[in-house]
């Protein structure tokens, strides 16, 4: 089964230097029936002013991963971790018993547009960790590229928890395919452009739940950018 969670449905934050919207409840966005899907937590989608951000800020017991749409974000935290991420980049803090970070567009000129994904981790109390690695646009063109999971394979980034993450960048009438297995569920994020799924018509920002196994079909209808999390 699936159920299409639509970009104009979301919520929303605006608090002038940021533009965000919730695919789940988030911060001062609520609705019980959009809390998570399976250990997925939260996707925002975020547009960061020239020189904002998030200032110092303290999280545990959740995998926080940064996906960079456009721009740069500049990161620092409490293990003494701090880069500068564009696009192309992923990056994943495991909060776990505890850290403190910030997040603020390295640029004083360009907005910097990302998406924060929020996954909740197999175990409380991991003791806290970051990285990020880099995937270059032809690693995802044309092919769902892993760039996240739990045991790292393949060069990805490491997520404390039964989830593969994955890219593709799609020229017009390009497609993919996916085979999700019995017991798993699936959550696909369309980034930018418009793809078609099984044959339903997906827009930019628009989600769609999975909770059925089967073979998964996208085909780009526009040039596209997707995401696909295969969850336990």
């Amino acid at each position: 089964m699936q159920a299409i969670r639509r970009a104009t449905d979301r919520g929303r934050a605006s608090l002038g230097w940021l533009d965000s919207r919730h695919s789940f409840s988030f911060g001062q966005y609520y609705d019980p029936q959009h809390m998570g899907f399976g250990p997925l937590r939260v996707i925002n989608e975020d547009w960061i002013q020239p020189g904002q951000g998030f200032g110092m800020h303290g999280h545990r017991d959740m995998e926080i991963i940064t996906y960079i749409i456009d721009g740069a974000l500049e990161h620092k935290d409490s293990m003494g971790s701090g880069s500068v991420i564009r696009r192309g980049d992923v990056q994943r803090m495991s909060a776990g018993t505890g850290v403190m970070h910030s997040e603020f567009n390295h640029s004083g000129e360009t907005i910097v547009h990302l998406l924060q994904i929020w996954i909740l981790p197999q175990r409380a109390g991991l003791t806290p960790s970051y990285e990020e690695k880099s995937f270059d646009e032809a690693s995802k063109r044309g092919r769902l590229r892993l760039i996240g999971s739990q045991d790292a394979r393949e060069g990805t980034v490491t997520i404390h928890q039964d989830v593969d993450l994955y890219a593709a960048v799609l020229d017009t009438g390009q497609t993919v395919e996916h085979a999700l297995a019995a017991g798993r569920k699936a959550w696909l994020q369309l980034v930018h452009g418009s793809v078609e799924l099984n044959g339903e018509a997906l827009g930019a920002g628009d989600g769609v739940a999975i909770d059925s196994d089967g073979k998964l079909v996208i085909t780009a209808m526009a040039d596209a950018e997707v995401l696909l999390f295969d969850m336990g």
